[in-house]
């Protein structure tokens, strides 16, 4: 995502030139129909690999600049060339000299030969699966997390937000992935609070950027995940035994300590039609109008209230249709309801808010972000402490109806006996 304006803007400039780059660019126009250089004119058919692989050279460039975190304009800073023979480069429309070629190569730290030499066969790379990764060819999302490389099947409710999202390579076994270039830093949360998604612009912003990757779960996976080294950051509302939250959870499953860092309050309830709003107060109501529910899945903390709320007053689950029924996230509920496929479910008042349904207060819930200890010091989870002082966040919070922000990038606590530490 870095630099994508940017790149076509450059692309835009370069088609205006007078024909050619400027003498002190150091880039070639890749031939159309042109004279070869000890052999006959060339044909628009004979051009045609060489322009194929000036694309593809040109697109190694932009993926390992990208990668990499650089700007076209920090990359020619860095090569001692001008932005206009980057852009150049990269659009595939022209080729570089041999000392635009070295400095890039330089610059990048790869060789000459592996930005700028002939395809090779496609790598294929270990990875550690969040979750199955599906049939050979499927496609995934890639992030290096720790030292390793995690791969997020998207498949199901993680194919898309709105449209489909972007894949970092196609499955190739049960545990490894052809990359579809090389991964780019990106902080890889798991959570079930559709406001998470908000970080993706701040952390786009950073310099260099930090892209940002979402595994929609309940708070328990969510921290085995952490535990396991799949994801930077697990984000949680999981109330203890004492009635605190987020930190008996996370000592549980985090024995190697960790931090929690405040991200956002609001209600958690019964979410109903709103012709239902009058009539029901409770499960009694539920249960004695026969409303048909639509539920979490296990380990959500959504479901864990629902289950308080049975045990609370005597109702065996299986009095409650749809009981086995099983979506993942707050939003997916509210969803389900306005589509009628249900009437009732536990979820967050701003989903109700968002899908104009009405709501029954059931708990007040905290959503925090946890953080492993051996996720501290990574460039990602740096980047996360600047997203979340980010101004314009704070402001995207506030505007959600049902969400209090007061504690967003607040330090709350640590895992594991250590002092928050400073910033």
């Amino acid at each position: 995502m870095s630099g994508g304006r940017g790149d076509r803007l450059g692309r835009r400039q370069g088609e205006r030139a007078s024909g050619r780059p400027g003498k002190h660019d150091g880039v070639r126009r890749a031939p159309q129909e042109s004279v070869g250089h000890d052999a006959g004119p060339r044909t628009a058919a004979a051009a045609e690999p060489q322009q194929h692989g000036g694309a593809r050279a040109g697109s190694r460039l932009r993926i390992a600049r990208q990668v990499r975190g650089f700007s076209q304009q920090q990359l020619a800073g860095m090569a001692g060339v001008s932005r206009q023979a980057v852009s150049a480069v990269e659009s595939g429309l022209s080729d570089p000299s041999l000392r635009v070629a070295l400095a890039l190569s330089r610059a990048l730290g790869l060789t000459t030969e592996e930005l700028f030499g002939p395809a090779i066969p496609e790598p294929v790379v270990s990875v550690r699966p969040v979750e199955a990764l599906g049939a050979p060819g499927s496609r995934v999302a890639l992030a290096p997390v720790g030292d390793a490389l995690v791969a997020l099947p998207l498949s199901g409710s993680t194919v898309t937000r709105i449209g489909f999202a972007a894949a970092g390579g196609r499955v190739a076994g049960p545990r490894s992935v052809v990359p579809l270039g090389p991964p780019r830093p990106t902080l890889v949360v798991a959570g079930c609070d559709p406001a998470l998604p908000l970080l993706e612009l701040p952390l786009s912003l950073l310099d260099p950027p930090v892209a940002f990757l979402w595994w929609r779960c309940a708070s328990r996976e969510a921290l085995a995940l952490a535990s396991d080294g799949l994801v930077h950051v697990a984000g949680v509302h999981l109330r203890g035994p004492s009635g605190e939250y987020n930190s008996a959870a996370a000592a549980e499953f985090l024995p190697g300590g960790g931090e929690l860092i405040g991200f956002c309050c609001w209600r958690e309830g019964l979410v109903l039609r709103p012709d239902l709003a009058r009539d029901i107060a409770g499960f009694p109501d539920v249960v004695e109008a026969g409303l048909r529910l639509v539920n979490r899945e296990p380990g959500a903390e959504a479901r864990a209230v629902l289950d308080r709320e049975l045990a609370r007053y005597g109702i065996a689950p299986d009095r409650l249709p749809g009981y086995d029924t099983q979506v993942t996230g707050h939003l997916e509920v509210a969803a389900a309801i306005a589509a009628g496929l249900a009437d009732v479910g536990v979820a967050s008042e701003p989903a109700a808010l968002a899908y104009e349904l009405a709501f029954v207060p059931l708990a007040a819930e905290r959503f925090d972000l946890v953080v492993p200890t051996a996720q501290a010091g990574s460039r990602e989870i740096q980047g996360l402490h600047r997203a979340l002082s980010s101004p314009w966040l704070h402001d995207q919070l506030a505007s959600l109806p049902g969400y209090s922000v007061a504690q967003c990038g607040e330090r709350l606590a640590t895992i594991g006996g250590q002092p928050p530490s400073g910033d």
